[in-house]
């Protein structure tokens, strides 16, 4: 079990602390909802905790096959909805830094699919995720 401790610091800013380890990551309410837009809200990190779980998901599922995805990039658009406000679409394309065969290709895209967030996430939030393969 992982304990966080988040403490309000006026001016729509959040700090979070990971207990064990003293990490700390900070919120701004974004400017378009009164914030100063300063880091990271809380949506956008939802959408960052997808990004980095569907990297780190791919990366287990091609460890065994000594496959490395280092240097792999999720670029990510949030678009927020109305009535009530919320997280509307997430979309991130995966950029991998070099070609796979097709059969690592089936087991990165699974993987991305398969993440515990991306199971967590309402079906009412729509994720599009797609996949690019440099060489």
């Amino acid at each position: 079990m992982n304990k966080f401790e988040i403490k309000y610091q006026g001016n729509l800013r959040t700090i979070a602390t990971h207990l064990d380890s003293g990490s700390e990551i900070s919120t701004d309410a974004p400017k378009d909802n009164h914030g100063l837009g300063q880091t990271f809200s809380p949506t956008d990190m939802v959408c960052s905790a997808l990004a980095s779980c569907i990297l780190t998901i791919m990366a287990i599922a091609v460890e065994k096959n000594n496959v490395d995805i280092k240097g792999t990039t999720a670029m990510v658009k949030k678009t927020m909805g109305n009535n009530p406000r919320r997280i509307a679409k997430i979309e991130i394309d995966i950029v991998f830094p070099k070609e796979y065969d097709s059969k690592t290709k089936t087991i990165l895209e699974r993987a991305a699919y398969n993440c515990p967030v991306h199971h967590t996430l309402s079906e009412t939030v729509e994720k599009n995720i797609s996949f690019t393969y440099t060489s």
